[in-house]
């Protein structure tokens, strides 16, 4: 699947997406924030705060409860403000 990263996400891992196939038992988006911060320092400062990061998969806005199987994208972007 591709991830994409937006804003201070994106700064602090340093890349704006990347395509990764997470192991069998990280089934929510919950688990891939997990297991993304115990990728190394950057994911870990990225994801140290999992409920102030937003997600979305296959750009529909979704809880950290949501499967994550079949998703062709997952992004991960802080709060937003409108205006």
């Amino acid at each position: 699947m591709k991830v994409k990263y937006f804003a201070w996400v994106r700064e602090r891992i340093g890349l704006a997406e990347e395509t990764l196939e997470p192991p069998a038992e990280v089934r929510t988006v919950g688990e891939l924030m997990g297991w993304l911060a115990k990728r190394n320092e950057a994911y870990a400062h990225a994801f140290e705060t999992p409920r102030t990061i937003r997600a979305a998969i296959d750009h529909t806005h979704v809880r950290p409860d949501a499967t994550i199987a079949g998703a062709a994208e997952i992004a991960f972007f802080p709060p937003m403000t409108g205006g």
